[in-house]
């Protein structure tokens, strides 16, 4: 049983990292300004959740699983909210940076509760390096969103 809860758990960080993956692509495609500067953010933060998805997947395999390909269904929400905010004018340098601080709020509660879960045993090092970066991704794009805002 522990073996499949700590499955599950690597699974969910698999889910949230593909959620941002796409948030990012999606953020970079919709944004309308400043994006000399905000994309090759953006395109750093996809980059570190594709290789946060390869160290996951190969530690579910090591542990006898099956990695999971999909997104969680709130991203699922997240990313249609997006679509529409950006079709009401939600284009914007503020807007989008406001919603990609939404999905590293996401991502940052999915390691936390990932950690906090007591069922990681021996991935804890590795989520916990992963949730050290993602911290450090979050605090940057909270700091553009609130620079943004004061513009």
């Amino acid at each position: 049983m522990a073996i499949e809860n700590q499955i599950e758990v690597l699974n969910d960080l698999i889910r949230i990292n593909n959620d941002r993956v796409a948030g990012y692509a999606k953020a970079s495609e919709q944004l309308t300004e400043d994006r000399t500067l905000l994309v090759p953010i953006f395109e750093r933060m996809q980059t570190e959740s594709m290789a946060n998805i390869q160290e996951l997947r190969n530690e579910v395999l090591r542990l006898g699983g099956q990695p999971d390909e999909g997104t969680t269904a709130g991203g699922k929400l997240y990313h249609s909210w997006m679509d529409l905010k950006a079709t009401f004018g939600g284009d914007t340098a503020s807007s989008v940076l406001n919603s990609c601080e939404g999905g590293e709020d996401a991502a940052k509660a999915s390691y936390t509760n990932a950690i906090e879960s007591g069922d990681l045993m021996d991935s804890a090092p590795l989520v916990q390096q992963q949730r050290n970066a993602q911290q450090l991704s979050h605090n940057q794009i909270k700091t553009l969103r609130d620079q943004y805002a004061n513009r």
